[in-house]
């Protein structure tokens, strides 16, 4: 942009640029600014003339940047933060504030870390409350970008792998993540099945009837793909989505599932179950904290101090974990 261009731009402009790139939609992007959509129309018209360039253009229901789009919205969205906080500095205040949560995870990991999370908020913030509702998928952005989700818990690999890729090539990441603790899967059966004494071999293992439990309901999870990296296959006769329902079921069949080690005290039928170390390499679990960058109701300070308390909970739940203070 030329310096005499920017002398005379509006810069209320680009505020309503940031909202029309983050949503993709002028439509609701005049919803977010609480101003008509002709108004949003009005402005971005200015903002075109101005720069001479397109910026946006339809595709489906919505609209895609131009290369300058792309290339002006970091820097729109740094400065208009940066303004923000100059401007109106927030401070969470945890002993008087009234902040509502919504947390995205699976039972294993609510069991692992609510009951250290509920004492700190007993303790330190009464006020606060925390709504968690079912982790359904491995790549929960989308919830994330409605916001139908202020955090999600878990473990996320093809996200965290798709989010490195696009910072080291140099694009824009809408999303962030905090390791909270690493975990391992375990074979678990009920105390006296078959495969609960001996070595469990992979040729065992691939025989037994399997009982998944997926999140999005598909009967195909990562340790399916492990085995099929390798040429083998199991038998998966039963699929559910929740830790604790996998437990129960195990307990009086002869069906064989895979929990995460730390989870199976949290059952309470531990005595009932038995356990063999997978017999195939797979990787460690890292579950993670995601969310958006840039939320549209949470505070940066009232988030930061929500993950901060779940990392305390993460290091209670392992008192080994290394975890940052």
């Amino acid at each position: 942009m030329l310096p005499h261009q920017f002398r005379h731009l509006d810069l209320n402009l680009l505020r309503v640029f940031d909202e029309v790139m983050n949503e993709r939609s002028l439509t609701r992007a005049a919803d977010k600014l609480a101003i008509t959509q002709p108004a949003v129309s009005n402005a971005m018209r200015r903002l075109r003339d101005a720069l001479n360039d397109e910026l946006l253009v339809r595709s489906g229901q919505g609209v895609e940047p131009t290369p300058l789009a792309n290339a002006l919205w970091p820097v729109v969205r740094e400065s208009l933060a940066r303004l923000q906080s100059s401007f109106a500095p927030e401070r969470f205040d945890p002993a008087n504030a009234t902040q509502a949560f919504v947390v995205a995870m699976a039972d294993a990991t609510a069991a692992t870390l609510l009951p250290s999370l509920m004492h700190i908020l007993e303790t330190e913030s009464p006020g606060v409350s925390v709504h968690v509702q079912p982790l359904t998928t491995r790549d929960p952005r989308e919830e994330l970008e409605a916001e139908t989700a202020d955090l999600a818990v878990g473990y996320f690999p093809f996200v965290l792998a798709e989010m490195t890729a696009r910072a080291q090539s140099g694009d824009l990441v809408d999303f962030e993540s905090r390791r909270l603790y690493d975990g391992e899967y375990i074979c678990v059966m009920r105390k006296d099945h078959p495969l609960s004494e001996g070595l469990l071999t992979l040729e065992r293992y691939c025989d037994a009837r399997h009982m998944l439990v997926s999140f999005s309901g598909q009967p195909f999870g990562f340790l399916d793909e492990a085995l099929a990296s390798i040429g083998r296959k199991r038998r998966v006769v039963l699929t559910v989505n929740q830790y604790f329902t996998a437990a129960r079921v195990v307990a009086r069949t002869d069906l064989i599932t895979v929990l995460p080690r730390h989870f199976v005290p949290a059952t309470g039928i531990a005595d009932l179950l038995a356990f063999q170390p997978l017999p195939l390499r797979v990787e460690a679990v890292h579950v993670d904290a995601l969310w958006r960058s840039r939320s549209g109701h949470i505070p940066p300070s009232a988030l930061e101090w929500m993950l901060h308390a779940l990392e305390r909970s993460a290091r209670a739940a392992f008192p080994d974990l290394e975890l940052p203070m």
